[in-house]
């Protein structure tokens, strides 16, 4: 029998919503289940601190899990490291300390008050309230994960272009490429980055962002190879593309 495969997506600083997606995996699974987190676990939501320290807690003590990293994730350290809060993926131009990107509310979460024009004053007191294990933990993160038929990363893939030869900007920031592409990718991808407003399989790849980093459900899926289910109050529900005989056109995806 195949071992289910666990996956969440976006959590975006909310503490409470990781909390009840892993109790619903361990209803699922119990408490062993291996599970792979899609990145993007800090900004927007008022718990970045404690979200990444529930994961660095995970992780050292031995959880069956596995975790890539995500394009806030990296812009997190970058302002924390460098003081850089811009990324020329953004055609905004918007930086991370615009409320749009979520890093303010990451800073309140570890203690500090972003309400200042003294850039390095800011920078400082982040460096000094940021712990180094948290910083460390999500830059060692790896880009992507592959398990069976299923490759779990950020963002997506840059469709025809082998997986070593991916960049890191496409793995956590792609969106259009990919999210428009139908082909089959060799592997189902499995990732967030793109909120939705539900989950949805499109049959050559799953978005499991359903928008937690503004206010909605995080909701976990479940994968035996290729199906997928998410996980609810009532149980497992398929998550099937929209080709799929078992499709519900409404709230299922």
């Amino acid at each position: 029998m195949t071992q289910p495969i666990y996956a969440i997506g976006d959590i975006h600083g909310h503490k409470g919503a990781l909390d009840h997606a892993l109790a619903l995996i361990a209803a699922d699974g119990g408490p062993d289940s291996r599970v792979v987190f899609l990145g993007d676990y800090t900004d927007r939501g008022p718990h970045s601190r404690d979200v990444v320290q529930t994961l660095v807690d995970g992780f050292e003590a031995g959880r069956n899990w596995a975790a890539v990293r995500g394009n806030h994730d990296r812009m997190f350290c970058r302002f924390v490291r460098d003081g850089n809060q811009h990324d020329g993926r953004i055609l905004s131009g918007k930086g991370w300390l615009h409320d749009a990107l979520g890093g303010p509310a990451t800073l309140r979460s570890y203690g500090v008050d972003p309400e200042t024009d003294d850039l390095p004053a800011l920078v400082a007191a982040a460096r000094a309230a940021v712990p180094e294990a948290h910083l460390a933990f999500l830059e060692n993160l790896p880009l992507w994960h592959r398990e069976g038929p299923l490759l779990f990363v950020h963002a997506g893939i840059r469709p025809g272009v082998p997986l070593e030869e991916q960049t890191e900007d496409d793995l956590i920031w792609i969106r259009g490429e990919f999210l428009e592409d139908d082909r089959d990718h060799g592997a189902l991808i499995v990732h967030g980055h793109t909120a939705l407003y539900y989950p949805a399989h499109f049959g050559n790849r799953i978005d499991l962002d359903g928008g937690a980093g503004y206010g909605r459900p995080l909701i976990p899926a479940v994968f035996e190879g290729r199906d997928c289910w998410l996980l609810t109050e009532e149980g497992r529900q398929p998550l099937v593309p929209p080709d799929h005989p078992l499709h519900v056109v409404g709230h299922w995806g």
